[in-house]
């Protein structure tokens, strides 16, 4: 049965509401090569029983991730998640919980929340966290949004080694609002972001700078002396995490001078899946609070002096700011960011350490071995799990070349960064053993 959800008398209201008088007027904002033109080319609909065979036989061609050793990471980190994450998880109070808005019975979820916001200003050493918000990269867009109400300012500088999808994602959000969006280079030899550019690049009209440690091509960044320069200025620092791992062991945004702390826990708790879903995190000082996105969930008492706990800000527009809200965000992945509170209580403080320092360890062993294979790193800057390097054949055919030996070889930056059409950023976790790493330098010479 078909579910058809306007009718004919229903569209025809709301075309008259907004003042047009077809779908094509509304429809007229997109070139007309995207618009498709007649009925869509598609096949008969299959019998549940027909799609069911075959969607069984689909599957028996498929082969399972464990087949195959992974070196990718650029954003998407492969770790090992505790068996109590998803037992717990999947407790029905907590899998079908959506959202609070009856605090009085959604005590449970709120307070799953509040522990994950508490988790986060932990890990980034800052005053105040939003209940997550999608992934990394609307959480950096979001954060420059949010810089550009704090200070009035349009001016926004993105660092050249600030992940691309991330970039693209922030003018994305930008478009529309005026060309302020610039760019600024980083080293060449050390693959790390040009303090003496990012000089040269601010000026009175700058909101923000943004800069990811550790940076897209897995290289420390001096945030200290980037959060100088734009404080000078009287501009925000914005701090991009997107291997929150690292904070186990590098000094977190917070103590480096950062004014709003973002990225990505996917590192936490949830596992790739095909992309997703991500698990964005915001956190920042306690003065910018009212200018935060999403939801922030507090613990107060009741009437009978029991803790409680409330929704304290939610500024989306469906709320009481209305118009005055400070973002559309809809929702927060409430499931993924318990999945990642899970995980990391599960660690501790001192299991996290030791987490983040397996990872260290293991890169470090990884760029050993490349670099007796005669695969060297190709910026001279430290890393923590992931690193870039140059290779003499074409990456992308090596990496298919590789991929026939069931070894996912990392990732070209061709696409990315047309200067660094012979390198391939590589990734190594506590799940790559001492033998997968031998394995794949042997191969990555050979082929």
């Amino acid at each position: 049965m078909p579910y058809i959800p306007h009718t004919d008398k229903d569209i025809s209201v709301i075309l008259k509401a907004i003042g047009v008088s077809s779908l094509d007027d509304i429809l007229g904002s997109l070139p007309a090569g995207l618009r498709v033109k007649g009925s869509l080319n598609l096949p008969k609909g299959l019998s549940e029983q027909e799609l069911k065979s075959l969607l069984k036989g689909l599957s028996g061609k498929n082969s399972t991730v464990e087949e195959y050793t992974s070196f990718l990471g650029a954003g998407a980190y492969n770790h090992y998640i505790p068996s109590v994450v998803a037992s717990l998880i999947s407790r029905s109070e907590f899998y079908t919980s959506y959202t609070p808005y009856q605090p009085e019975l959604a005590q449970g979820t709120l307070q799953a929340i509040f522990e994950y916001q508490t988790l986060v200003c932990q890990l980034t050493a800052m005053d105040v966290s939003n209940a997550s918000l999608y992934d990394g990269a609307s959480a950096t867009a979001e954060a420059v949004l949010m810089a550009r109400r704090i200070t009035g300012r349009h001016g926004v500088v993105l660092s050249s080694a600030l992940h691309p999808e991330y970039r693209d994602t922030v003018k994305t959000y930008l478009k529309g609002s005026g060309d302020h969006i610039s760019e600024v280079m980083y080293c060449t030899e050390e693959g790390r972001t040009l303090p003496g550019a990012l000089e040269g690049a601010i000026n009175d009209n700058t909101a923000c700078v943004v800069v990811q440690h550790p940076n897209f091509f897995g290289s420390l960044e001096d945030v200290g002396e980037l959060a100088r320069i734009i404080h000078e200025k009287k501009g925000l620092l914005i701090v991009v995490t997107n291997e929150a791992v690292s904070l186990g062991l590098l000094k977190p945004p917070g103590e480096l001078g950062a004014d709003i702390a973002v990225g990505d826990n996917q590192s936490f708790g949830n596992p790739l899946s095909y992309g997703g879903p991500h698990l964005g995190f915001m956190a920042t000082k306690t003065e910018y609070i009212r200018q935060m996105p999403g939801r922030l969930v507090g613990q107060t008492v009741d009437k009978n002096g029991q803790t409680a706990f409330c929704l304290t800000f939610a500024t989306r527009e469906q709320h009481i700011r209305r118009e005055r809200a400070t973002s559309n965000i809809c929702t927060n992945h409430g499931l993924c960011a318990l999945a990642a509170s899970i995980h990391m209580v599960s660690l501790g403080s001192k299991g996290l350490k030791t987490l983040a320092l397996l990872n260290l360890s293991k890169a470090e062993y990884l760029k050993e071995r490349l670099s007796s294979a005669g695969v060297k790193p190709a910026f001279t800057s430290q890393t923590f799990n992931e690193f870039t390097v140059k290779v003499e054949k074409d990456p992308d055919s090596l990496l298919k070349s590789l991929l026939k030996k069931r070894i996912m070889g990392g990732l070209s930056l061709k696409k990315f960064h047309p200067v660094l059409s012979s390198h391939l950023l590589v990734a190594a976790t506590e799940l790559n053993s001492r033998e997968e790493i031998d394995r794949f330098a042997e191969e990555l010479a050979k082929a």
